[in-house]
């Protein structure tokens, strides 16, 4: 923030750290929350201190502001909103430009100049933070992009998102994301092409899902047990094989299609979601089913039979 701070008193120490957290910009609201009054603003702004972007929005000590910059002070003049389509395209690296900003709020309202509004009420798993910036999650931005490219094009941003890598080596691109948004969006523009470009991508993770849910019927038609519905949505989630009367569903598994971190945050918060939904989940993998068919059948008959009973005593 240079030299304009005048003796450099600790007493700004919050404004530079959080001008820094967010690219050199803040908004009037956030300096109201860190004990500036709207008289010490304005003299902040008349000594140079404060540099207004936007209504309501200020770069902090110079007006030097990188791209990154300027969209967080996009997002801020627009609150609550995040990046999204283009905007939210360059800010996880998916391309290299992107001049006006595109980004997304919950309700109509008039866009200021040189902005792009999009409406929509996000899911809580659409929306993220990366670089500090409030964004659309990685495959929500697809998502909206989809309808808006040719299928070779969306095919190479899908390819350059499974090379994403943060600095601790970790890649936010999980087709288990993918799949939990595409069940929550079928009337979303990019739900079709968004799917055709992922069977498209990794066919062979569908053929080996495919047949995962195909010996898992087998097995199931081949014992006395109730037979389940299969891919039910309920609430957010689709679940895979669902018995709806026990309020018991079983998960079928394919590491190679959600082996990374993200995936095993986002499935415990799924499991957790159903538990309060009332509903327990029994996870079978690819590996156990293929190894221990028998055991598989005959725990899933004491889960069955157990939640008959709960339920009963209900």
């Amino acid at each position: 923030m240079g030299d304009k701070w005048g003796d450099g008193s600790k007493k700004h120490t919050p404004l530079r750290d959080l001008a820094t957290a967010q690219h050199g910009v803040v908004s009037t609201r956030q300096l109201k929350l860190l004990g500036y009054t709207r008289s010490s603003a304005a003299k902040a702004a008349k000594a140079g201190r404060l540099h207004r972007i936007h209504r309501g929005v200020y770069a902090v000590g110079h007006t030097d502001l990188t791209w990154k910059g300027n969209c967080m002070a996009a997002v801020l003049a627009c609150v609550p909103a995040v990046a999204s389509h283009w905007t939210a395209a360059r800010v996880w690296g998916l391309v290299q430009s992107n001049s006006t900003f595109h980004l997304t709020v919950p309700s109509e309202r008039r866009a200021k100049k040189g902005f792009v509004l999009h409406f929509a009420r996000l899911h809580r798993e659409d929306v993220a933070t990366e670089a500090g910036i409030p964004v659309t999650s990685l495959a929500r931005t697809l998502l909206d992009l989809a309808p808006l490219v040719d299928p070779g094009r969306l095919a190479r941003l899908l390819e350059a998102a499974e090379k994403l890598e943060d600095d601790e080596g970790r890649k936010p691109f999980d087709l288990r994301e993918f799949a939990s948004l595409l069940a929550r969006s079928s009337h979303h523009p990019g739900y079709g092409p968004l799917r055709r470009a992922l069977r498209l991508y990794r066919p062979e993770l569908a053929v080996l899902r495919s047949n995962l849910e195909r010996d898992f019927r087998a097995l199931l038609r081949a014992s006395s047990l109730p037979l389940p519905s299969h891919n039910v949505n309920v609430g957010a989630y689709e679940l895979d094989c669902y018995w709806p009367e026990h309020r018991f569903c079983v998960e079928l598994d394919v590491f190679a299609t959600h082996g990374s971190r993200r995936s095993f945050e986002t499935d415990r918060e799924r499991e957790d979601d159903l538990l309060l939904a009332g509903i327990e989940v029994m996870r079978v993998t690819d590996v156990r089913l293929e190894r221990e068919p028998d055991a598989v059948i005959e725990r899933l008959r004491s889960h069955l039979e157990r939640r008959r009973r709960t339920l009963a005593l209900d």
